[in-house]
């Protein structure tokens, strides 16, 4: 598939829906809080539940793409760690430059992507990476967030608990072992599907409201670095980690190399703004701020290039 192809079929629709977003931000004012609230708690689930429920993939598969994920994640956060300190961050900056760097947008971004690109396998694996997401960075994130604050981080970990995604990915996985999935013409999966379909638009309107309010400017050097490593070299971890657990569908392998290569994730603006101190200078809010703002826009040409290079069947 040619560049222009993808960069019509892939990753247009995302801009577009988001540019939609960004636009209503700037103009309007509208706060994202509402659509969020409904889709944390309505549509994302109904989504996983129905693509997870439906979904193709093996038991092994699912398995693997948890090992891929975990491993990556770990990978990422090591990197990070020895990066950020070699070039002489501390905290809380150095808290937010291995968040920005670990933690990719699978959610709002990496969903509506993969099902643009690889259809339906894609948008089950999109929505598994996303649930196993949201617990690390409800876990780990938060820890890594509050370690130059004030507070202990360990009290603020039960949020994974709040986190819908998690009981919809253990609700759709029952069903399916214990084989009691209904019949996709029934009321109940179709109801699904729709507010799962509903989901997809929704969520690339919240990141451009999202992205409407970030603040762009601050020290380019720490910022462009992490964008560095959260979109090239990020890639080239995901394709190690694919390849040491040996992921067996060829679809899913691919998927998983463009959803951890997607923009450094908005949640993390949130997580650093709740739990990080302030400082002189470069706040950590307004460095992870500029670093998701540059991801995302870069990200129409390395995620273009990504996808191109991945269905030529060149590395995966």
């Amino acid at each position: 598939m040619s560049l222009l192809r993808i960069l019509a079929t892939a990753i247009l629709p995302v801009v577009a829906i988001a540019t939609a977003g960004f636009a209503l931000g700037r103009s309007k004012g509208t706060d994202p809080d509402a659509l969020n609230t409904i889709t944390v708690y309505v549509l994302a689930p109904a989504l996983v539940v129905h693509s997870l429920a439906t979904s193709s993939l093996a038991g092994s598969t699912i398995v693997d793409v948890v090992l891929v994920v975990v491993l990556f994640t770990a990978a990422m956060i090591a990197l990070a760690e020895s990066v950020a300190r070699s070039t002489g961050h501390s905290e809380p900056l150095l808290g937010a430059f291995v968040l920005a760097t670990a933690f990719p947008n699978t959610g709002n971004y990496g969903i509506p992507l993969a099902d643009f690109a690889f259809g339906a396998t894609g948008r089950s694996t999109a929505v598994l990476v996303t649930a196993l997401q949201g617990v690390m960075l409800y876990t780990v994130g938060i820890y890594i967030a509050a370690r130059g604050g004030k507070e202990s981080p360990l009290a603020d970990m039960r949020r994974v608990f709040g986190v819908p995604l998690v009981y919809a990915v253990v609700v759709a996985l029952a069903a399916r072992w214990l084989g009691v999935v209904p019949p996709a013409d029934s009321t109940l999966m179709q109801t699904l599907e729709l507010l799962g379909n509903a989901s997809i638009p929704v969520m690339l309107l919240i990141l451009g409201l999202q992205l409407s309010d970030v603040d762009g400017d601050g020290d380019v050097r720490p910022i462009g670095t992490a964008s560095a490593m959260r979109l090239l070299v990020a890639p080239l971890l995901a394709i190690a980690a694919v390849l040491a657990v040996g992921v067996g569908d060829a679809t899913v392998s691919r998927v998983l190399v463009v959803l951890l290569a997607t923009p450094t994730g908005v949640t993390t603006i949130i997580l650093v703004g709740a739990f990080s101190q302030d400082i002189e200078g470069l706040s950590a809010e307004e460095f992870i701020s500029a670093t998701v703002f540059l991801t995302t826009v870069a990200s129409i040409a390395t995620v273009t290039a990504l996808i191109a290079v991945l269905q030529s069947g060149l590395l995966i």
